[in-house]
């Protein structure tokens, strides 16, 4: 079965959370693609949705779903979202799409993260992936040094602005043996406005689709 299958099996899943009247946080990249046009089959059923990127709205306007913007919609019931790596614990890297601190945002202010992905992206720990760091244009130079002290090999992404005006540097070679601690450090470092790391609010449940079936992984 091809991965792109696998990813639409789990965004399929993931509308048996969706419920009539509600507003939906829905995260970025190509798994949320398959999720948002699943939903599309629920358009008329839900109250909206606040997206977590520019793309996603976008997709969700073309399928003539209302895209609220979360000042106005408050704490929301329900976020669904893919990630680039999960461990057993639910923890996560994200933002292999760039929206990784919107997406933070979003995931913080909703009761449940359900969280979409296929069983490629299991790892034993987070880091094998470069870990996407969105820093403040003035300060790369500077975080690419700090990050560097930590152990990694950081990279500015090439010809990318985030949809908040930034830049990322992609952090290659780390081990995150401890994720909770390895998000608060980077975050704590002047001019990193978000990190990829999805520890100190993981996913409360996975949906993890592989050729044996699909599957959920909750706390």
């Amino acid at each position: 079965m091809s991965q792109d299958e696998l990813k639409r099996q789990a965004a399929v899943a993931a509308l048996d959370y969706v419920t009539d009247d509600m507003v939906v946080g829905v995260g970025t990249g190509s798994t949320v693609n398959h999720f948002i046009d699943a939903l599309a089959r629920m358009a008329s059923r839900i109250n909206g949705a606040v997206a977590s990127s520019e793309a996603s709205a976008e997709r969700l306007r073309a399928h003539r779903i209302p895209v609220l913007e979360l000042n106005d919609a408050g704490d929301l019931p329900l976020y669904v979202d893919g990630a680039d790596e999960y461990t057993d614990l639910r923890y996560l890297t994200k933002g292999g799409g760039g929206a990784l601190t919107r997406e933070k945002v979003v995931a913080a202010a909703s009761e449940r993260f359900v969280c979409i992905v296929d069983e490629s992206k299991h790892v034993d720990w987070l880091g094998g992936f470069p870990l996407p760091v969105e820093v403040i244009p003035m300060a790369r130079s500077f975080v690419a040094r700090q990050l560097t002290k930590l152990g990694g090999r950081p990279e500015l992404r090439p010809h990318f602005t985030t949809d908040n005006g930034n830049v990322i540097l992609d952090v290659h070679g780390l081990e995150i043996m401890e994720p909770i601690h390895t998000e608060r450090r980077i975050n704590d470092i002047p001019g990193v406005v978000c990190n990829g790391i999805f520890a100190l609010r993981p996913a409360d449940e996975l949906i993890v689709a592989g050729n044996g079936g699909v599957r959920r992984m909750a706390g």
